[in-house]
C-alpha cells in the first residue's frame, strides 16, 4: 500500500479527531512547582476536606522512602491513607483490577499517585472505574466514562511522560501487551506536584530515558499536523529547556534547578498532547516495547533519529526554525543546512546522555509484525506530516539494529 494511500484512508478518522479535539473540554491541573510542592499538594487534599486516600505507587519508590513524608504529611492532617505499591512498567488491566479492588476495599475518597507514567496511567484509570462503576475494560476509547473520577492528584516522580497534563491513560492487555488506550478528560488530575526533591532521586539513566521521551514528545508535536499558536510556543519552550538541562540533570542528579526545569519541560510537552498527540517514533517505539519490553524512553531513544531524518524532507521549514531557535544554525543559513543541523543536534544530545541501546533484541522476522502494528496505531490516530509504509518502517528498524 502507497504512502498516498496511507494518508487518504487516514483522513476521515484525522478529521473527526480533530473536531473531537476542538470540541472536547481540555481541563489542566494546578501545577504546584518547586522544592516541598508534593508536601503543598498534600496539605490542600487535607484542605479539600478528604479523608480516605488511597496512595498508589510501586515497589521501588515504596523502598527508597519517596513517598514516606508524603504519608506522614497526609497523616498529620488527619487523612487516613491506604497503599498500593504493585504499579509496574506498561501497566496491564490486571494491576489495574488489582488497584481497583484495594481502591473499593479502602472506601476511598481520593487517589494520589506517586510516580512516574506508568503510575499516573494506572491510578487515572482506577480514579475513573471506581467513580463509574464501569470495569477499566469499558472504559477503553474515546469518553466513555461520562462522569467525573474520583479526585485525583499527581506528584511525579520522573520528568518525561507528561502524563500528569495529559487526558490519555494507555493500559497494556494483560496476556498480550498490545496497548489500549482510554480517552476522557475526567482523568486529568485537579493538581499535580512538580517537585525537584522527589525526582532527584532518579538514576541518570532513567533521567536521561525519560527525558527524551518529553523531547521526542515535543519534536513530534512540533511537526504535528494538529500543532497550533499555542502548542508550538510550549513546545519549543521545551525543547529549548530540554537541550539546556537533561545532560546537567544526568551528570549533577542534586541540581535541583536542572531538575525542576525538566519537569517544567516535560509538562509544558504533556500539555501538547493533548492537541498534537505524537507521531512514528512512538508507533514503531510501543512496539518495541511490546515485543521485546524494551523501556519507553529508552525506545523513544533508539527510533527518534531514524524518524527525524525520514520526515525531515517534508518538515524542513519547521526543522530550520527550530535550529535556529536552538542557536543551532544561523539565519545565513539554508533550511536544508538548518534541518542537518537540528538532526546532528539531536545525535549529539543523544551520544552524550547514559542511554543504553538495545537494538540488538529485534529479529528480522519480526520485522512484518512491528511494521504492521506500528502503522495501525498511528494511520488515523497521528497527524504525521510524512506517511510511512512497510518499508519505510522496516529501513527505521535497520537503522535501529545498525546502531546496536
Amino acid at each position: 500500500m502507497s504512502a498516498i494511500v496511507n494518508r487518504l484512508k487516514s483522513l476521515p478518522k484525522l478529521s473527526a479527531l480533530r473536531l473531537i479535539i476542538t470540541i472536547l473540554p481540555m481541563p489542566r491541573p494546578l501545577v504546584l512547582l518547586g522544592e516541598g510542592s508534593a508536601q503543598r499538594l498534600c496539605r490542600s487534599m487535607a484542605d479539600q476536606g478528604l479523608r480516605r486516600v488511597m496512595v498508589i505507587t510501586d515497589d521501588v519508590l515504596a523502598k527508597l522512602g519517596t513517598i514516606d513524608p508524603l504519608i506522614t504529611e497526609l497523616h498529620s492532617h488527619g487523612v487516613e491513607t491506604t497503599l498500593f505499591t504493585g504499579v509496574r512498567p506498561d501497566p496491564t488491566f490486571d494491576i489495574v483490577e488489582a488497584g481497583l479492588a484495594a481502591c473499593q476495599a479502602a472506601r476511598a475518597d481520593a487517589i494520589l499517585v506517586v510516580g512516574g507514567g506508568s503510575a499516573i496511567d494506572a491510578g487515572k484509570v482506577i480514579a475513573l472505574s471506581a467513580a463509574t462503576g464501569k470495569t477499566p475494560q469499558q472504559l477503553v476509547g474515546v469518553l466513555k466514562g461520562r462522569q467525573p473520577a474520583l479526585p485525583f492528584f499527581v506528584v511525579t516522580s520522573t520528568s518525561g511522560t507528561g502524563s500528569e497534563a495529559s487526558v490519555a491513560a494507555v493500559i497494556s492487555d494483560s496476556a498480550t501487551h498490545i496497548k489500549a488506550l482510554i480517552v476522557d478528560p475526567a482523568m486529568v488530575p485537579q493538581a499535580t506536584a512538580l517537585d525537584p526533591l522527589i525526582t532527584q532521586g532518579m538514576p541518570a539513566s532513567v533521567t536521561a530515558e525519560t527525558g527524551i521521551d518529553a523531547l521526542t514528545h515535543a519534536l513530534e508535536g512540533w511537526v504535528s499536523g494538529f500543532a497550533n499558536v499555542e502548542t508550538d510556543n510550549y513546545n519549543r519552550t521545551a525543547i529549548r529547556m530540554i537541550f539546556k538541562h537533561l545532560e546537567t540533570a544526568c551528570t549533577e542528579p542534586k541540581n535541583l534547578a536542572a531538575r525542576e526545569a525538566m519537569a517544567l519541560a516535560s509538562h509544558y510537552a504533556g500539555i501538547c498532547l493533548n492537541t498534537t498527540a505524537v507521531g512514528y517514533v512512538h508507533a514503531i517505539a510501543h512496539q518495541l516495547g511490546a515485543n521485546y519490553g524494551v523501556p519507553h524512553g529508552r525506545a523513544n531513544a533508539m527510533v527518534l533519529p531514524h524518524v527525524l531524518r525520514f520526515n525531515a524532507s517534508s518538515c524542513r521549514k519547521k526543522f530550520a526554525q527550530l535550529a535556529r531557535e536552538l542557536d543551532v544554525a544561523s539565519t545565513h543559513d539554508s533550511d536544508s543546512v538548518a534541518t542537518s543541523a537540528l538532526l546532528n543536534a539531536v545525535d549529539d544530545l543523544l551520544a552524550r546522555l547514559p542511554l543504553k541501546h538495545q537494538g540488538d533484541l529485534i529479529k528480522r522476522t519480526d520485522y512484518q509484525r512491528i511494521a504492521h502494528d506500528a502503522l495501525t496505531e498511528a494511520h488515523g490516530m497521528y497527524h504525521v506530516p510524512r506517511y510511512m509504509v512497510a518499508t519505510d518502517v522496516h529501513q527505521v528498524l535497520d537503522g535501529v539494529v545498525a546502531a546496536a
